[in-house]
């Protein structure tokens, strides 16, 4: 398995106003954002009795965390994820569903997941069979994305972060979402091997030092 670098910082907005014009003139725009930002809907899975939540909180230093996602409204590209972190470390395996399969899992539907193709999905068939792994919030944000091919970089800026408190209804769009209490902006760093001086000295701000924010746990602040 091979992991990637990832820095987090909670930023305000007028770190978000200077990155964003320090990024703009040195990366890439990622070519899937329009007009350089996409909304991001997420369904997060945890066990009944919050592993993936108690291990974030806990900073146990190896845990992983399963979610659907797909960007801008559009369900016919759908992911299921799996996020994996060893220390500052992180890894994203990654399988294509369809938005019926995608309902199928939200609604318990899972005997056809035993035999895909995918074993992403296999494995989560798996754990919810035998953890009781379940569909536990959705998440909602905007995202800014630049790209930088030396180290395969990716700086993104976060905002907006809303939950769905209880809801699984992930297809929805109108499901309702409401602000997820005093989240901050953040700003991630991710690359390979090696991180290139003119991004480090891009995203340097000071006074912020790395975060361990998780949108998932921010989400699950009413419950």
């Amino acid at each position: 398995m091979d992991y990637r670098h990832e820095w987090k910082h909670e930023v305000n907005y007028s770190d978000l106003m200077l990155l964003r014009q320090r990024l703009r003139a040195i990366m890439a725009p990622d070519p899937h954002a329009v007009d350089g930002r996409y909304v991001i809907r997420s369904l997060y899975f945890d066990t009944p009795t919050d592993k993936a939540l108690r291990e974030k909180l806990d900073g146990v230093d190896r845990r992983e965390k399963f979610r659907i996602r797909y960007y801008n409204r559009d369900t016919s590209m759908i992911h299921l994820e799996k996020k994996s972190k060893l220390g500052g470390l992180g890894n994203k395996q990654s399988a294509a569903l369809t938005a019926r399969q995608a309902q199928c899992i939200v609604d318990g539907d899972l005997h056809w997941m035993e035999t895909h193709e995918h074993g992403l999905v296999r494995e989560l068939y798996a754990k919810m069979r035998v953890q009781g792994l379940r569909p536990r919030t959705i998440v909602d944000y905007t995202r800014e994305p630049f790209v930088f091919a030396p180290g395969n970089v990716r700086v993104t800026l976060d905002y907006d972060i809303r939950t769905g408190l209880y809801s699984t209804d992930f297809l929805d769009p109108d499901c309702i979402t409401i602000p997820a209490g005093d989240a901050p902006m953040i700003l991630e760093v991710k690359w390979d091997n090696f991180l290139p001086d003119i991004i480090r000295d891009a995203v340097r701000l000071p006074g912020r030092r790395v975060s361990a924010f998780s949108k998932y746990a921010q989400s699950r602040i009413y419950g």
